[in-house]
């Protein structure tokens, strides 16, 4: 009994032994994969291939090694060499996408873009981070024509990469310009869905001629679907179309949109509604002798009015608002509550033409001596060729500090018969 026990020991420390050795032989084994793990993906291709030659991310990585190589020197061999390779690697791991882009990477540069274009959808479609699959699927899908596929591959792109923007935004507008039939309503579907570069494109579509007339033709694309522009953005057009003399332009998107409505010629005369944009809402001066507000009124409280509180001295546009006038006859009416001074002497409402300054009318803001809300008028003449006018507010100094206060409301034009 003795004796067969101490066998039967040496038997089972024979078995731990082994299983000692095999569970070293296994760490072994596993560092040796952690430890190379970082040479197979940073390592030279062709040295990595040699340290794992059956390793998927070795094959894949090689195969990018070799289209790169072949891109760069147009070699049909090393295309060749990418295409077996990135095979070899999807045989191992067959949802790679990467390795699945370099298949279908070659088999455009084999001339065989319809398979190509297959493959390398499906990567798109896997991932929407392979960066090189969506280009290729931009470029093929642009020469076929297909803007509605070519663009949703590039707002993928876009959205992910600020670097890039440049490179999209003048794609869109390219088409935009010489296709803007068919890419136009391409490019609004993008912009309705408020993607995260909406405001980067429109703000650089500003910067010249070209830009500025595929904005145009986006602000109303856009009006009529689900988002249109924001006031903040229709301002941004609106001033950057201003600014380049662009009169014609400005008052065809004002009158397609009717933004802010153009059944009154004055926009927010009676100063309760802020929600047009400039310059055709009232633009209130920052300067020093003036104080200009929109607050309700101390006599009609519920009536929210302009109160300009002026020393009589400085020189100031108090407010202003640009308008697009038809050649003709017109009443200019109002109504004023003098609170201090002579508001009548010291605060006139002028028309003056734009381009150019051919002022068409100057007329007291205020009726004279009034301390309680009085109506005021003046007529006026809108010659030919005066394209759009500026209604302002604007100071008459004296030569010594006096001051005036004054509210005004109810600021109209209407034209005559």
């Amino acid at each position: 009994m003795s004796g067969r026990a101490v066998r039967g020991g040496g038997s089972g420390d024979r078995i731990a032994d082994v299983a000692s050795w095999v569970l070293v032989a296994a760490g072994v084994v596993l560092g040796w994969q952690v430890a190379i793990q970082p040479l197979l993906q940073r390592a030279p291709a062709e040295v990595a291939i040699r340290l794992a030659p059956g390793s998927p991310l070795v094959l894949r990585r090689a195969a990018e090694s070799e289209f790169a190589a072949g891109e760069k020197a147009r070699d049909a061999h090393r295309y060749s060499n990418a295409a077996s390779l990135s095979r070899d690697a999807l045989a191992r791991s067959p949802f790679d996408v990467r390795a699945l882009r370099v298949v279908g990477l070659t088999e455009a540069r084999a001339g065989r873009e319809d398979t190509a274009d297959e493959i390398l959808t499906l990567a798109g479609n896997w991932s929407l981070r392979d960066d090189p699959s969506h280009a290729w699927l931009v470029e093929h899908r642009l020469k076929r024509g297909d803007y509605a596929s070519a663009f949703a591959h590039a707002d993928t792109l876009v959205r992910r990469r600020d670097d890039i923007r440049p490179t999209i935004f003048n794609l869109f507008t390219t088409a935009a310009t010489l296709d803007g039939q068919r890419a136009l309503p391409e490019i609004a579907v993008l912009l309705s869905s408020s993607p995260p570069w909406r405001q980067a494109y429109l703000e650089s579509l500003h910067v010249d001629a070209r830009g500025l007339q595929t904005a145009v033709n986006l602000a109303i694309l856009l009006q009529a679907g689900r988002a249109p522009l924001t006031n903040d953005e229709l301002y941004q057009l609106y001033i950057h179309l201003l600014d380049k003399g662009q009169l014609q332009a400005l008052e065809v998107v004002r009158r397609r949109l009717n933004r802010p409505s153009a059944s009154t010629l004055v926009t927010n005369g009676g100063f309760g509604d802020a929600s047009a944009p400039e310059p055709f809402q009232w633009r209130l001066a920052q300067d020093a002798g003036v104080i200009v507000e929109i607050v309700p009124d101390d006599v009609r409280p519920a009536d929210p009015a302009l109160r300009v509180d002026y020393d009589g001295y400085a020189s100031s546009r108090v407010a202003e608002q640009l308008m697009f006038l038809r050649p003709g006859r017109y009443r200019l009416s109002g109504e004023s509550r003098a609170e201090e001074g002579d508001p009548a002497a010291r605060l006139a409402l002028t028309l003056t033409c734009s381009p150019g300054d051919a002022q068409i009318l100057a007329t007291p803001a205020a009726a004279p001596g009034a301390n309680v809300w009085t109506a005021f008028s003046a007529t006026f003449t809108v010659p030919e060729g005066c394209q759009a006018q500026w209604l302002r507010l604007e100071t008459r100094p004296g030569d010594r500090q006096d001051r005036t206060a004054v509210w005004l409301d109810k600021i109209a034009v209407n034209p005559l018969a």
